[in-house]
């Protein structure tokens, strides 16, 4: 089982990079458009973490809103909306407030607290949510190890600015996505992400850009972020995609990421994406050249990134993900886990060298692509 979940930080801001205004009221900095795209990726997720100070000031529900997103989830055997989480120092917090709500399916409450403050939760509290001792001082490595062994394998930290500022600078993110509003605030008495010292880098390591995109009046940005660069960077995000597969008795869930040379990620895939007996690489393939499977020229100089060994065999159909690669003259592979010798042989990586291709394996991501076949292979 990996150590922490794969993590997500959502976060709005101006255009002069600020979270809210100064005023009383919350700033809204994207719109209905925005709001769906975020609701989707909570759908994608197990829990939705905030800080104490967003339970208090914004008094979010953390559910997702629409239903049919809900539907989706319970009808692959998941809860209907994510575990709701929030970590406080203090204990301080309103059993009234929404994020305490019992009346969503399956969305469970837990709050983690620091060691001292514990009693003064449970007094103000009760039984409104889980309690569970984050050590003193409240660790957000101590309260991710938890979720994780709660078979969370996604977060989304949706704030505040302090709590997204402390994942980033512990470096315990893998993704950064920013909308980007058309306005400035201009004050600087708003609040901005706020980094402590000793954290991230800066301009000597820079997070990996992994896509633009415009959501009606904002742009989405976003960054991968993590040890190991780009390549790392990359195939982590392969491996969070294998989530996303249909279950499968016959088959492996497995994620794609094909980027190009001037490191623009080209395509993305997954297992059963679009029919049922897909392969991640050949839906990634078959996005970039509709019938015409591979022949996007931009291929000759792509690194192509998959969470488990490209197949040199398969029953399903008649070319195998190797044949696809070859043939679209793909001359790198990433990869992160050895096939198993399961339903094939598993001489993908051989018969890729065989071929000419650059072959990388990233071991320690091994384990991670592993948890999402634990129904196939037991860790």
């Amino acid at each position: 089982m990996p150590s922490r979940p794969y993590l997500v930080l959502s976060a709005a801001v101006s255009a002069d990079g600020y979270l809210d205004d100064a005023g009383p009221q919350r700033l809204i900095l994207s719109g209905p458009a925005d709001l769906d795209r975020v609701d989707e990726v909570r759908a994608g997720c197990d829990a939705i973490i905030v800080g104490a100070n967003t339970v208090r000031k914004d008094n979010p529900r953390l559910l997702i809103r629409d239903p049919r997103r809900s539907a989706r989830r319970a009808a692959r055997g998941r809860p209907e909306h994510p575990i709701r989480v929030t970590l406080t120092a203090t204990g301080d917090l309103d059993p009234q407030a929404r994020f305490f709500a019992a009346n969503a399916p399956g969305a469970d409450r837990l709050v983690y607290c620091a060691t001292p403050a514990l009693p003064r939760a449970r007094a103000r509290l009760g039984g409104a949510a889980e309690l569970i001792d984050a050590g003193d001082p409240a660790s957000l490595s101590l309260m991710l190890k938890d979720l994780s062994e709660r078979s969370v394998a996604r977060a989304l930290v949706e704030g505040g600015a302090q709590l997204l500022g402390a994942f980033l600078a512990q470096s315990l993110a893998d993704e950064l996505q920013l909308a980007v509003a058309p306005f400035f605030v201009a004050d600087p008495a708003a609040p901005r992400l706020n980094i402590p010292p000793g954290g991230p880098d800066g301009p000597a390591s820079p997070m990996t850009l992994a896509e633009t995109r415009q959501v009606a009046e904002v742009v989405l940005l976003r960054y991968l972020l993590g040890p190991g660069g780009p390549d790392h960077r990359f195939l982590a995000w392969a491996v969070e995609l294998a989530r996303q597969s249909p279950p499968s008795e016959t088959a492996f869930s497995v994620g794609c990421v094909i980027v190009g040379e001037d490191s623009q990620v080209l395509s993305t895939g997954f297992s059963r994406e679009q029919e049922e007996h897909d392969h991640a690489e050949e839906v990634a393939l078959r996005k970039l050249t509709p019938g015409k499977l591979g022949q996007d020229p931009r291929l000759r100089h792509a690194t192509l990134y998959s969470s488990l060994v490209p197949c040199g065999a398969r029953a399903s159909r008649p070319l195998t993900c190797v044949q696809h690669i070859v043939a679209a003259r793909i001359p790198r592979v990433v990869y992160a886990w050895d096939e198993p010798p399961l339903f094939t042989a598993g001489d993908g990586a051989a018969q890729l060298r065989t071929a000419g291709v650059a072959l990388t394996e990233l071991p320690d991501l091994a384990e991670r692509a592993r948890s999402s076949n634990t129904h196939l292979v037991q860790p």
